[in-house]
C-alpha cells in the first residue's frame, strides 16, 4: 500500500508508542476490519491503512481527537470511520454499526501527548490550567475529587491509583490547603505536592503520582480497560488479534492477568478444593511482552515505560465479564459514590 498523504492537516503532536510492533502483532490483511480503540492522532490507524487494504473503526472519547482526524478520514477514501465514545463500550459501538465480528483491536491505554500538552485540559503539572483531567469532558473533574473527598478517601485514592508512598501526608496537606481556598488549578496542586515531597531535580516530579491517581480516577481508566478486554473477547473473530500498549504497572497488570487467565490450559488446583479444569482458552499469546528500543525512547522519552502484549482469539466461546477485583482493578467505595453520576 502507498502512504496516505494528508494535505493541509495540523502537525501530528502525538507519537504512537510501539506502533510498528503493535501493528505487526495484528498482522493486517486486505479486506479485514480493525478497531483502533484509542484513535488519538491516528498513528495506529494510519499504519494499518498503509499496510493493508482494510477498514478501520477509530474510537476516542475525546471529541477534539475525533475532530482532528477529519483529514485522515478523507484521505482514507471511505476506509476509516471515527466514533466518539469509550473503548470500554466497543461491543455496543460495533453492534450499533451492524458489525458482529472484527479481525483485530489495538488499544493504547492512558493519556495522549496532545492532552498532556494542552494546559486547558488540566492533565499536566508542567502548565498552569484548570484542574480538570476529563478526557471526554463529562462527570466530576479532578478538582471535584481533590476538594470533595475526605482526607482518608483522598489518601486511599493517591496511594492505590498513584502508588504514592507518601499519600497520607499529601492528602493531609491538600485538606489543610483547601480549608483556606478551593484548589482549582494544576500548579496549585503541584505546589502542595512539592511542599510534602520536596523539589524534583533529576528525579520524578513530586506531583507525578498524585496527578496519575486523579487522572485514572476521573476517567475510570482501569475499569474502562477491563471492560474493553471483555468486549474484545466478545467481538473478535476466531484468528482475530488483540494488541494492548500500556504505560504503568496498574494497567499492565490487568492486561497480563486477563490474557494469562484467558489463555490458561492447565487445571486450576487448590489445596482447599478439588481440582477443576479451566474452560477452553479464548486467547493464544502472540507477544507476551515487548518494550520500546533505545532508538524509540530517544525519539520519544514518554515511551520509556510502555509495554506491549498481544494475543490471538481462538474459536472457544467467550467467557464474559467476571469480578474486576480478580484482574487487579481496585475498589474504592468513596470514589464509586462520587463518580456515580459520570
Amino acid at each position: 500500500m502507498t502512504a496516505l498523504h494528508v494535505e493541509g492537516g495540523a502537525p501530528v503532536r502525538h507519537i504512537s508508542v510501539l506502533r510498528d510492533e503493535a501493528v505487526d502483532a495484528l498482522a493486517p490483511v486486505d479486506g479485514a476490519l480493525y478497531i483502533d480503540g484509542t484513535f488519538g492522532a491516528g498513528g495506529y490507524s494510519r499504519a494499518l491503512l498503509e499496510m493493508a487494504d482494510c477498514r478501520i473503526v477509530g474510537i476516542d472519547r475525546d471529541r477534539e481527537a475525533i475532530a482532528g482526524g477529519a483529514s485522515l478520514v478523507e484521505a482514507s477514501q471511505g476506509r476509516l470511520m471515527l466514533v466518539n465514545g469509550r473503548f470500554g463500550d466497543l461491543k455496543e459501538i460495533t453492534a450499533n454499526l451492524g458489525v458482529e465480528r472484527v479481525d483485530g483491536i489495538v488499544l493504547d491505554v492512558g493519556v495522549s501527548s496532545m492532552q498532556i500538552d494542552d494546559a486547558h485540559r488540566g492533565f499536566s503539572f508542567r502548565f498552569d490550567g484548570p484542574l480538570d483531567m476529563r478526557m471526554g469532558g463529562e462527570g466530576p473533574s479532578a478538582a471535584d475529587l481533590v476538594n470533595d473527598l475526605s482526607e482518608k478517601d483522598l489518601a486511599a485514592l493517591i496511594r492505590t491509583l498513584g502508588e504514592e508512598r507518601r499519600a497520607n501526608a499529601i492528602a493531609k496537606a491538600i485538606v489543610s490547603e483547601r480549608n483556606n481556598s478551593r484548589i482549582e488549578t494544576t500548579l496549585h496542586l503541584a505546589k502542595i505536592c512539592e511542599t510534602v515531597l520536596g523539589r524534583a531535580f533529576d528525579q520524578i516530579n513530586p506531583a507525578t503520582r498524585t496527578f496519575q491517581a486523579l487522572r485514572i480516577a476521573v476517567n475510570d481508566e482501569l475499569g474502562e480497560l477491563l471492560r474493553a478486554l471483555f468486549a474484545a473477547e466478545e467481538v473478535l473473530a476466531p484468528g482475530g488479534r488483540l494488541a494492548v500498549v500500556s504505560f504503568h504497572s496498574l494497567e499492565d497488570r490487568i492486561v497480563k492477568t486477563f490474557l494469562a487467565e484467558r489463555s490458561r490450559t492447565t487445571p486450576n488446583v487448590s489445596r482447599h478444593a478439588p481440582a477443576t479444569f479451566a474452560a477452553a482458552p479464548t486467547f493464544i499469546p502472540v507477544v507476551r511482552s515487548a518494550t520500546p528500543g533505545d532508538d524509540e525512547i530517544a525519539r520519544n522519552p514518554r515511551s520509556r515505560s510502555a509495554r506491549l502484549r498481544a494475543a490471538e482469539r481462538t474459536d472457544a466461546p467467550a467467557r464474559g465479564p467476571s469480578d474486576s477485583l480478580a484482574y487487579g482493578v481496585p475498589h474504592l467505595p468513596a470514589l464509586t459514590t462520587i463518580m456515580g453520576g459520570q
